[in-house]
C-alpha cells in the first residue's frame, strides 16, 4: 500500500517537473523578438526561433518588427487661411528597437496613433488649402521627419505617410470652382492680348518692309485683287495707288 503512494506520488511530481519546463519553451518566428525580463530587470533581446525561459523567474514580451500600416482617422484640420477641412492619413511604421518600444512607452502602438493625429493637424494648420491640395508630396515628407524623430526614443522607425483624403465643405467646392473659372477667364484674355501685340508687331514689320520697298507694295495689291476676284463679286471697287498712277504716267510719256 505504501509502495503503491509513493509510486503516484513519484508519477505527480514527474508530471509536474514535466509541466514545469514544457511551460519554458517559446518558438518566436523570424518577425518576432522576446524581450526578456529576469526577476523584473532588463536582461536582454532574444530570438528568433526555439528559446527556454525560467517559468516564474523570467518573463518575455513579444514584439512584433513587421511594418504596421496605421489608418490615421479623420482630423478637423484649420488652415493657415482659415479654411475648415477634414483630413485623413496613412503611417507606416515598424518596432527597429524591442527593448525601448518596451521599456519606454506603455503601448507604443497607441502612442504611435496618437502622435501621429496631433501631428498632422498641426502641421496642415500651417499651409493654406491650395497647398495642400497640390503639395501633397511635401506635406508627406514633412509629417513623417516629426513623426519619425519623436518616435526615435521609443524604438519607432516611421517609413512613410501619406495624405488619403481632404474633405471640403461643399460651398467651398463652389468657391474653389469659381475661383478657378476666373482664374481661366484670366489667363485667355492675357493670351488673347499677348496674340494682339505679336500680330501689331508683325503688322509693323511688314509695313515697315512695303515703305522700303514700293515694287512690293504693287505686288501686294495686285495680290488682294486676285484673292477679290476668286470670291465671284459681280464689281470690284479696287484703289489704284498713286505708285502705280505715276508709272503708267511716266512710261506713256516716253511712249
Amino acid at each position: 500500500m505504501y509502495l503503491l503512494n509513493d509510486a503516484v506520488w513519484y508519477v505527480v511530481i514527474i508530471v509536474l517537473l514535466i509541466m514545469f519546463l514544457y511551460s519554458g519553451i517559446r518558438v518566436l518566428r523570424e518577425y518576432e523578438r522576446a524581450v526578456m525580463f529576469t526577476l523584473g530587470r532588463f536582461t536582454g533581446v532574444r530570438g528568433p526561433g526555439f528559446m527556454i525561459i525560467i517559468p516564474i523567474v523570467q518573463q518575455m514580451v513579444r514584439v512584433d518588427l513587421r511594418t504596421i500600416v496605421h489608418d490615421v482617422p479623420s482630423q478637423d484640420v484649420i488652415s493657415r487661411d482659415n479654411v475648415s477641412v477634414k483630413v485623413n492619413a496613412v503611417v507606416y511604421f515598424r518596432v527597429v528597437d524591442p527593448d525601448k518600444a518596451v521599456i519606454q512607452v506603455a503601448d507604443y502602438f497607441a502612442a504611435t496613433s496618437q502622435l501621429a493625429q496631433t501631428t498632422l493637424r498641426s502641421v496642415l494648420g500651417k499651409h493654406e488649402l491650395d497647398e495642400m491640395l497640390a503639395e501633397r508630396d511635401k506635406l508627406n515628407h514633412d509629417i513623417q521627419r516629426i513623426l519619425d524623430e519623436q518616435t526615435d526614443a521609443w524604438g519607432i522607425k516611421v517609413s512613410n505617410v501619406e495624405i488619403k483624403h481632404v474633405d471640403i465643405d461643399e460651398s467651398m467646392i463652389r468657391a474653389i470652382a469659381r475661383q478657378a473659372e476666373a482664374e481661366r477667364y484670366r489667363r485667355a484674355r492675357i493670351i488673347s492680348a499677348e496674340a494682339e501685340q505679336q500680330a501689331a508687331e508683325k503688322l509693323v514689320e511688314a509695313g515697315k518692309m512695303l515703305g522700303e520697298q514700293p515694287e512690293s507694295m504693287q505686288l501686294r495689291y495686285l495680290s488682294t485683287l486676285q484673292d477679290i476676284a476668286g470670291e465671284k463679286n459681280s464689281t470690284i471697287v479696287f484703289p489704284v495707288p498713286v505708285d502705280i498712277l505715276h508709272s503708267v504716267l511716266g512710261l506713256k510719256k516716253e511712249a
